[in-house]
């Protein structure tokens, strides 16, 4: 019997680590085809859009879900896959991409805030170690003393993709009854028809994807760059991530999760030559700890009562 759960152990901690690989390698391969061209909502789009058509069996296999919690799918949709989604790729269009996801990554500090201060729920003092953590690992990312090196709207954009990757911890975990494969399907569909309104593909310049970009110096075909940000970075890192959430756990797969600033910003350096200083990369280092500290320090059970008034 020791056996199958090792196994299932070794192959949750396996998808983890893929998920968080996949995860990471969305900016590097996004920021090219913004560079070429495309508007940050429209890669959005591309990948929203893409994800959406290849999960829709899901959807359809859980439509008495979609009837059942209706209001849960559909803040899934706009906050926790759209929102942050959006607000990324349009961060990273004038800030580094580690930088945007390692500011992005403040989201469980950010719930924290919402527990102590909204609700008026105490919170323990290593959560209130890692929030201090966090917020002096950021000054250092940004680099705060020297004047705020980085576009100001870019480092807003990245706050605001952190606001809404606070909110997919806090509904994530406010429906334990439904299953994740309808919360990401039916989340990617809702997703994608609102950022449609937003981004207009009707007036995208559709030839431009048969064109090419630049990628570590070489010239990529587009296609190739939306295949991934598609078929790498959506379906099989949310799917991998959702084997790792059962084969594991909850909190260790979010843990392992936090490998996923690490892999975009060896990929930036690698891919698109953005390298962190030394100061920096310490700075995320603590941003990380900060983070990971809170997301251990917040209630694991009792975030759906912290919804109200959202």
């Amino acid at each position: 019997m020791r056996f199958p759960f090792r196994d299932a152990k070794t192959t949750g901690l396996a998808c983890a680590v893929a998920s968080a690989i996949c995860f990471g390698g969305s900016g590097p391969f996004a920021k090219p085809l913004i560079a070429a061209g495309f508007s940050p909502l429209q890669v959005a789009w591309l990948r929203l859009a893409g994800g959406a058509v290849l999960m829709l069996p899901f959807a359809l296999r859980h439509v008495r879900t979609a009837r059942r919690v209706p209001r849960l799918l559909l803040g899934y949709g706009l906050f926790a896959i759209a929102g942050v989604q959006v607000s990324y790729f349009a961060a990273i269009a004038t800030v580094p991409v580690g930088v945007a996801l390692l500011i992005e990554f403040l989201g469980p500090v950010l719930v924290l805030g919402w527990i102590r201060f909204v609700r008026r729920r105490p919170v323990t003092r290593s959560a209130a170690l890692g929030v201090v953590l966090a917020v002096v690992g950021l000054a250092c990312v940004v680099e705060l003393w020297g004047g705020l090196g980085f576009d100001p709207v870019g480092l807003l954009l990245a706050l605001a993709a952190a606001g809404c990757q606070a909110t997919y911890f806090l509904l994530s975990d406010s429906g334990p009854d439904v299953n994740p494969l309808a919360l990401v399907s039916y989340g990617l569909l809702l997703g994608a028809a609102a950022v449609t309104a937003l981004a207009q593909p009707w007036r995208m310049d559709w030839g431009a994807l048969l064109g090419d970009v630049e990628l570590a110096g070489y010239a990529v075909p587009a296609l190739f760059a939306v295949g991934w940000i598609v078929l790498i970075s959506t379906v099989l890192a949310y799917l991998t991530g959702i084997v790792a959430v059962r084969r594991l756990s909850a909190p260790v797969a979010g843990a392992v999760a936090f490998l996923e600033p690490v892999v975009a910003t060896l990929l930036a350096w690698a891919l698109l030559g953005e390298a962190l200083g030394p100061v920096q990369v310490f700075g995320g280092a603590l941003v990380l700890a900060g983070a990971f500290v809170a997301q251990r320090a917040a209630p694991a059970r009792t975030r759906a009562g912290e919804l109200t008034g959202v």
